[in-house]
Parts: structure tokens; sequence; C-alpha cells
């Protein structure tokens, strides 16, 4: 399998690790969500799931790749609220997690570029 050929489905897995982690410890990731939004965290992450699921699922394959390579995009500048509340919220914890906080902001970036490539079909 060519690099070219995998990157839709390492694109893939992104969401749907991230998904699988929520699913299994969704306590944890409701207190980034930001406040702004009505309706209760887990609700909104639970519709994130669902979303990513979906996204996940379509990168996969090369019929619906191209509208879920968009749509995947599309996730990740979705989710880009609860990363910086995480960041800010995040900013008196020890180093480490305060690096972590951080670098998840900064990887939204490429994560946008390295969908809409794949939705590009380059």
């Amino acid at each position: 399998m060519l690099r070219s050929d995998r990157s839709p489905l390492l694109l893939a897995g992104l969401p749907a690790v991230a998904v699988a982690t929520r699913f299994t410890a969704p306590r944890r990731f409701a207190p980034i969500v930001p406040r702004s939004p009505p309706g209760s965290p887990r609700a909104w992450t639970y519709a994130s799931d669902r979303r990513g699921a979906r996204a996940a699922a379509g990168a996969a394959l090369p019929q619906t790749r191209k509208a879920a390579a968009s749509a995947t995009a599309a996730f990740f500048v979705g989710v880009f609220p609860a990363q910086v509340t995480m960041a800010v919220e995040w900013s008196r914890r020890p180093t480490p997690q305060r690096a972590a906080a951080r670098g998840r902001l900064l990887l939204q970036v490429p994560l946008v570029l390295w969908a809409c490539g794949i939705a590009r079909g380059t």
C-alpha cells in the first residue's frame, strides 16, 4: 500500500480514536466544552462523537472519501473551541499537561489542511 493510499485511512483513524476515547470516559471531556453553547456539555460531546464517527467511517471508504474528508476538516474546526477551552483551563496544570493542551491547539491547522488535501484528492 502506497503512502498516499494510507493517508485517508490514517485520517479516518484520528476521529475514530477520539470518539472511542470520549465514549469510554465521557465525564473527562465534558469540562472542556465551552460554556456558551446551549444544552449540556455531555450532549455536545455525544454530538461531536456522532459526527466524528461518521467522518471517520466515510474517510475510510473510497466512495465517500471526498465528502467525508471535507466533513472531517469541518469536525476539526468544530472542536477547536473545546481545544481552546482546554488550553486555557489547563494553564495552571503541570508542564506536561499544559504542553499537551497547547500542542492540541497547534495540531488543528495541519489536521484541517490534511483533511482538505484528501478531499481535493491530493
